[in-house]
């Protein structure tokens, strides 16, 4: 239900002081600046407002009007006088900023202990750490204090926290948030990422906050996400079970297991798959140059007042000054190799799904070894951008020891509203009706091989295809197995109204150049029509021409791909 703006910052401050961790924030806005912002939006009204009344926390590396931006280091701080590209697009749409979070030191971390402002307090355990480096956003938002949170993600920044306090972590696509407002600690693989109790709020602020933004060299022109809704069948690629690291921690292996019976119990096929190629890019990100990337970003500061570093991201970044351009290209060119090895990899799976936090270590336990350890929490998240990959961290059942599981799905730049539906059906989030294309898509049916699943169903996936729903035609086609096709396909033929038989389908969205490019793909004796469905809609879909079915086997009888296929294989 929805409440007022004023009310929802009311509900806000009680929850600030109820939790009582002063760790937490950096920053607060006053509590009368607050109010009156609230009373301003609730003036305006919703209209035009999809995150109206909305309470929101920032990372204290990027931009909020009047409210100093540190990286949690007080000699860098500064006051900006304008939000972040990110900040402001959710303020406009009806969300206000209650203050700036806590941080590991210049976004350099996924432990959530390196800051001067304190260690914020895990939700699920005291002792534990609350994960990084994007720790106070996890922590205001599983503690209730806020709706969402912005983070940042480099390493895992926004998954690593989500894991440890038992929320949503939604890491986008690069490029898909413009990082202006944002101080940078890799550049090249930053993202603004988003926080939330609920994967349907996490989408809903990405949204919003998605958009080309031309000031930001990094940003890229990508389609607007949109929601899918999870697929009848899906191929989920996981470590072999040898590779599975969990540094002894037995519930977490235990929970991850469990995880992996849910996924299969909602239509995914388990594959396992060698991850050393994930893993070796995994070791890339630190004990390669891209560690000179945050000297780069850091470099003023660093040489004119060292001592203003905490003690271990001052290591961890001053151990770029023996990095080489050399030693760079060579990095470059290993990546590129691990690639091209990764790619095949990839294009079989709809997604990959990995524990998100390997073990939960305890503060003592970081304070004794705060490198290994930190390596330890990225071993599942530190390959994703490197390769360009979005990613979702969705909070599962409880662990043996009481913590909350956390299980976190990863696929193709672009495909975050397809991770959102399959993590929306982990969660048992409920969509409010049958999901519909957006204005900005095309419905397209699909009877055949590029079902969910099925061996091309990658095609329309790459393309950043979101499934929508299952439906059934009109029966007013018959379906043909066409010889000779490879892999097997089928041909849909229009008939006489009333002469043949309602055919299962699965519609999908691509958008408008996804689209193009993948009709221009289809071969010969198929083409793409306007199918006519049982549930009165319509939609683009494939139709064989008439000569090719002359000699072709009717399985209209199966009602479908999917039941021919079973036939097949009990017969």
């Amino acid at each position: 239900m929805q409440i007022s703006p004023v009310t929802a910052v009311q509900q806000a401050l009680a929850a600030l002081a109820a939790y009582d961790d002063p760790a937490t924030f950096i920053s607060l806005k006053p509590e009368a600046a607050l109010l009156a912002e609230a009373e301003a939006v609730e003036a305006a009204g919703p209209s035009g407002k999809p995150l109206y009344g909305l309470i929101f926390a920032v990372k204290d590396n990027i931009d909020a009007k009047g409210l100093p931006t540190t990286a949690a280091c007080p000699d860098f701080a500064y006051t900006p006088e304008a939000s972040a590209f990110v900040v402001a697009r959710l303020e406009a749409a009806g969300a206000i900023v209650l203050g700036k979070t806590n941080l590991d030191q210049f976004a350099t971390g996924l432990v959530g202990v390196r800051s001067p402002y304190g260690v914020p307090r895990n939700v699920q355990r005291a002792d534990l750490v609350p994960g990084g480096s994007s720790s106070g956003s996890a922590v205001a938002v599983a503690a209730g204090i806020v709706d969402f949170a912005l983070g940042t993600d480099t390493a895992g920044s926004g998954r690593i926290p989500a894991g440890m306090n038992g929320i949503v972590g939604l890491k986008p696509t690069l490029g898909l948030f413009s990082a202006s407002g944002m101080v940078p600690a890799c550049r090249t693989l930053d993202t603004i990422s988003v926080f939330a109790r609920d994967v349907a709020t996490a989408f809903r602020v990405t949204t919003v906050a998605a958009a080309y933004d031309a000031a930001d060299a990094f940003s890229r022109p990508l389609p607007a996400p949109a929601l899918s809704a999870a697929p009848p069948s899906l191929r989920v690629g996981v470590p072999h079970p040898a590779q599975r690291k969990f540094f002894g921690d037995a519930a977490a292996e235990a929970s991850y297991a469990a995880d992996l019976e849910r996924l299969a119990a909602l239509g995914a096929e388990i594959i396992e798959v060698d991850f050393e190629p994930l893993h070796a890019v995994a070791r890339l990100l630190y004990e390669g140059p891209w560690v000179a990337e945050r000297y780069a970003a850091t470099k003023r500061l660093l040489e004119a007042s060292p001592n203003s570093f905490h003690p271990v991201t001052r290591k961890i970044i001053e151990g770029a000054r023996g990095l080489t351009a050399v030693s760079a290209f060579e990095a470059t060119y290993r990546l590129m190799d691990l690639k091209r090895a990764v790619a095949p990899l990839l294009a079989r799976l709809d997604c990959l799904a990995v524990p998100t936090v390997p073990r939960a270590y305890t503060v003592a336990e970081l304070t004794a070894d705060p490198i290994t350890l930190n390596s330890n929490l990225g071993s599942y998240t530190n390959f994703v951008n490197l390769l360009d990959l979005a990613a979702l961290s969705v909070p599962t059942d409880a662990r043996s020891d009481g913590l909350r599981g956390s299980l976190t799905l990863i696929g193709r730049a672009g495909s975050d509203g397809y991770l959102a539906g399959i993590g929306m059906a982990l969660t048992g989030e409920v969509l409010d009706a049958p999901v519909r294309a957006t204005a900005e898509r095309i419905e397209i049916a699909v009877v055949g091989a590029h079902l969910s699943g099925l061996p091309l169903n990658g095609e329309l996936t790459g393309l950043g295809g979101n499934f929508l729903r299952t439906a059934t035609t009109t029966p007013d086609y018959r379906l043909y197995a066409l010889p000779g096709t490879t892999p097997p396909k089928p041909g849909l033929l229009r008939v006489a109204d009333g002469t043949g038989a309602g055919v299962a389908t699965e519609i999908w969205s691509l958008d408008a150049s996804g689209f193009g490019t993948f009709v221009a793909k289809i071969p010969s004796p198929l083409g793409i029509g306007t199918l006519r469905l049982a549930d009165g809609t319509t939609a683009k879909g494939f139709v064989v021409e008439a000569e090719a079915i002359k000699g072709a086997r009717d399985i209209s009888e199966f009602g479908g791909w999917r039941g021919f296929l079973a036939a097949e294989v009990t017969g």
